[in-house]
């Protein structure tokens, strides 16, 4: 698989999960979630990608500071329904790195390990997404200001000629290189941004 090679460059969030410990999924239980992760899981890469990942990688950095988040000890809320805007791409992406499921997730062995029931929608916070430690019943809600990492003027006039089948010779590469260069902005030049994803303790 061939990619924008900043993928590789974006800070990685490692996490223990005690059920891939058990069944010897990986060693010591330790998981290692990349952006190149994300991109996989939706096919595809843009800022709302981005800024899941961001809110994601800034929530868990300050539940859990400078200790190993665990994966399956994080619930997670969503402000908008899930069907509402790019609330259900953004939760995709939440939900692989932290474990929370909806319904159809993890019931547990034993009563342990339960993973189903950790992601909701529709609740009423104030912010984009909160996030909550299970054991310390520590709380952060996330916010993502995509706005503050503007796109290329050009490249909503190439999409358009390309979605309308009369884009010109190179115009699909041009578009590509613009869209993946603001994705890139996002991750690498405004990662420790704090205007672009704010982080507020409950």
């Amino acid at each position: 698989m061939q990619y924008p090679a900043f993928y590789n460059s974006v800070r990685t969030i490692t996490l223990h999960d005690p059920l891939s410990e058990l069944l010897g999924a990986s060693v010591g239980g330790l998981l290692e979630y990349g952006y190149l992760d994300a991109v996989k899981l939706a096919g595809h890469s843009c800022p709302t990608l981005a800024g899941a990942y961001l809110m994601t990688f800034k929530a868990l950095a300050t539940l859990y500071g400078d200790d190993i988040p665990e994966r399956g000890n994080i619930r997670v809320a969503f402000r908008d329904d899930q069907g509402n805007g790019v609330t259900g791409v953004t939760a995709n992406v939440v939900s692989q790195i932290t474990g929370a499921a909806g319904d159809g997730g993890f019931k547990g062995l034993a009563g342990k390990f339960k993973r189903n029931g950790l992601l909701s929608f529709n609740a009423g916070i104030e912010g984009m997404i909160r996030f909550e430690r299970i054991d310390e019943a520590r709380t952060v809600e996330a916010d993502y200001h995509p706005e503050e990492v503007p796109p290329d003027e050009d490249m909503f006039m190439l999409l358009q000629g390309l979605l309308a089948q009369r884009a010109k010779t190179g115009d699909q590469d041009t578009f590509a290189e613009l869209w993946q260069g603001r994705v890139r902005r996002i991750l690498i030049d405004h990662f420790d941004d704090p205007a672009l994803v704010t982080i507020t303790q409950r």
